[in-house]
C-alpha cells in the first residue's frame, strides 16, 4: 500500500463535504502519512493533519455549520463595496485569522502528520508550498481568494489562492512519496460544461477548463505502482459551477452527511480501508524531503481563486467557490462512480487509479 495520503482540493462552502470524507475516511481505519491542501482543503487538511480523529470531525462539523453566525465574511452591501473601492478586495482576513489561530497548531512542526499546503505568489507568479515555519499564516494564504480576501505577506512575497496553481495536488503528493491518494474534492467533477450565457460564465467556465486540464494530466501521468482513489460527494443534484451564497450555512450538515455516506459505501465496496494500526506518520527521507523544500509545483492549473468574485448590483457580483473546483479525468479514461480502475487507467469521482 505504501504511504497514504489524503489530498483537499478547495471550492468555498462547498468544501464541508470534505468533511464528511474525512469522516468516512477515518472510521474506516484509513489514517494518512501526508495531508496535501489547497485553498479551503488547506484549512480542513490542517486540522486532520493536527488530530486525525473523530474529534477534530467535530470541530469542523461545528467551524462549518456556524459559518452563517460567525464574522468571517460579515458586512452587508454597502460595507463590502467601500471595503473594495478602499481596499480591492470585499472582507478583511482579520476574523478567519482569528479563527484559525484559535484552533489550528501554532507551526507545521507541531502537527503529528506531514502537512503541506501551496499558495500562488503575486511577484514570482508561481507555486510556493508551505511545510514549515507558522501554520496560520500560511493557511491564510493558501485560501485567499482573490477580490474577496486580501493577499498575505510573507517575507518578502504576497500570496493568494493556491487553487491559482494547483487545484487538487496530486501530482504533489505522489512527488512527496505517497502511493495510495484519496482525493477529496467538493463535487463539480460530474457537472458538465457548456458555454456560458454570462461574460462571468464564460470565464468560469474557461477556468475550469484548465482545472479539469490539470487534474486529468496529473491523473494521465501517476507512475506505477500509485492508486489514486475519487472519493464520491454523494449529491446526485449538481452541484453548482458558480456558488453566489459562500456566506450561508445552510445544508453544511446535509452536505457533509451525505458525503460521509457515500464514502462510507465506496469503501466499502471497494475494501479500501487500511488496519486500524497503520502508522499516522511516515518521515519522508532524503529524497523525499529535498522535494519538500522546492517551492516548484508539481502540476499546474490554472483557476480563478476558490470563490471569485465576479460584480453584483453594485458593480460587483460574488463568485465563491468557483475556481478551486476539482478536476475530472478525459471521459475515455474515467471509472464511473464507484467503479475502480487498475493501474494505468484515470478514475472518475468515486473511481479508482
Amino acid at each position: 500500500m505504501g504511504p497514504v495520503a489524503f489530498v483537499l482540493g478547495g471550492g468555498g462552502v462547498l468544501g464541508a463535504a470534505e468533511v464528511g470524507m474525512l469522516d468516512a475516511l477515518l472510521e474506516a481505519g484509513c489514517r494518512p502519512d501526508l495531508v496535501v491542501g489547497t485553498s479551503v482543503g488547506a484549512i480542513n487538511g490542517a486540522a486532520v493533519a493536527a488530530n486525525p480523529t473523530a474529534e477534530a470531525i467535530g470541530l469542523l462539523t461545528e467551524l462549518w455549520s456556524d459559518l452563517g453566525r460567525s464574522d468571517v465574511f460579515a458586512g452587508g452591501p454597502a460595507k463590502q463595496l467601500a471595503t473594495v473601492v478602499q481596499h480591492g478586495h470585499l472582507h478583511s482576513n482579520a476574523s478567519l485569522r482569528q479563527m484559525l489561530r484559535a484552533h489550528l497548531a501554532a507551526t507545521f512542526e507541531e502537527l503529528p502528520v506531514r502537512f503541506q499546503c501551496v499558495a500562488a505568489s503575486i511577484e514570482r507568479a508561481t507555486a510556493r508550498w508551505f511545510d514549515q515555519g507558522p501554520l496560520v499564516d500560511a493557511v491564510l494564504a493558501s485560501c485567499a481568494v482573490p477580490a474577496l480576501l486580501p493577499p498575505v505577506k510573507i517575507g518578502d512575497e504576497h500570496y493568494i489562492d493556491g487553487g491559482l496553481i494547483d487545484s487538487t495536488p496530486v501530482g504533489r503528493a505522489v512527488a512527496l512519496g505517497a502511493r495510495t491518494v484519496y482525493v477529496l474534492h467538493v463535487g463539480r467533477i460530474e457537472r458538465p460544461l457548456r458555454p456560458g450565457r454570462w461574460p462571468w460564465e464564460a470565464g468560469l467556465v474557461a477556468f475550469e477548463i484548465a482545472r479539469r486540464r490539470g487534474f486529468a494530466d496529473a491523473m494521465a501521468s501517476l507512475p506505477e505502482g500509485v492508486t489514486v482513489h475519487v472519493l464520491p460527494v454523494g449529491d446526485d443534484s449538481g452541484t453548482p459551477l458558480l456558488g453566489l451564497r459562500y456566506r450561508s450555512a445552510s445544508g453544511v450538515r446535509r452536505r457533509i452527511e451525505q458525503a460521509r455516506r457515500a464514502t462510507t459505501e465506496y469503501l466499502e465496496r471497494s475494501g479500501t480501508s487500511v488496519p486500524a494500526n497503520h502508522p499516522i506518520r511516515s518521515e519522508p527521507g532524503a529524497g523525499e524531503a529535498g522535494a519538500a523544500n522546492k517551492a516548484a509545483a508539481v502540476n499546474t492549473a490554472a483557476g480563478a481563486g476558490e470563490a471569485g468574485v465576479i460584480g453584483e448590483a453594485a458593480g460587483i457580483a460574488e463568485a465563491a467557490g468557483a475556481a478551486e473546483t476539482s478536476g475530472v479525468s478525459e471521459p475515455a479514461r474515467s471509472a464511473g462512480p464507484g467503479g475502480s480502475a487498475g493501474p494505468g487507467r484515470a478514475g472518475g469521482s468515486g473511481g479508482t487509479r
